[in-house]
């Protein structure tokens, strides 16, 4: 019964997850230097992997955001802009910046609002769950990945990203 709870729960959470073909909605905030970072700014203009992650400097996220990193050259030949997204706030990814050498900006969420945007948000946490949004330059979302694995988030953005150029 436990299980059949918690299934159902985990599906209404996702319920309000933007999916593949919605519009992308739209968020400003600033990055870990205070530049501001707007999704209208871009859209038109390069393609934006959004994604969302739970804490600086822990072991998947660190896997994520360096997987990420090494694979910046062939991204930005594709034009796609990274931004990363937790509830930490611009020191702490400051130091993870610096610590990982990491090479795109990670966005300050600390009220959690475009987490809440993007149905990021864990059950009662204030932390984001591993999702991650590929938005096609018309500002529409091409592809969604929403799983606890940093892998098949790296395995699924580039196909994703591969299939978007080819349109």
């Amino acid at each position: 019964m436990m299980l059949v709870f918690t299934l159902s729960l985990a599906a209404l959470l996702r319920a309000g997850t933007p999916k593949a073909g919605d519009q992308a909605p739209s968020f400003e905030a600033k990055d870990q230097d205070g530049k501001t970072w707007k999704l209208g700014d871009l859209t038109g203009k390069q393609v934006v992997l959004l994604y969302f992650y739970p804490k600086d400097d822990t072991p998947g996220c660190t896997k994520e955001a360096c997987g990420l990193r090494d694979r910046m050259s062939d991204l930005k030949k594709d034009k796609v802009q990274v931004l990363g997204v937790s509830f930490d706030d611009g020191e702490s990814h400051q130091k993870f910046i610096a610590k990982h050498n990491l090479n795109f900006p990670l966005l300050v969420d600390t009220d959690g609002k475009i987490a809440d945007q993007f149905g990021a948000r864990m059950p009662s946490r204030n932390m984001a769950r591993r999702v991650s949004f590929l938005i096609g330059k018309d500002g529409k979302i091409a592809h969604v990945t929403d799983n606890p694995a940093a892998d098949v988030h790296l395995n699924e953005m580039k196909e994703a990203v591969a299939n978007l150029a080819k349109k």
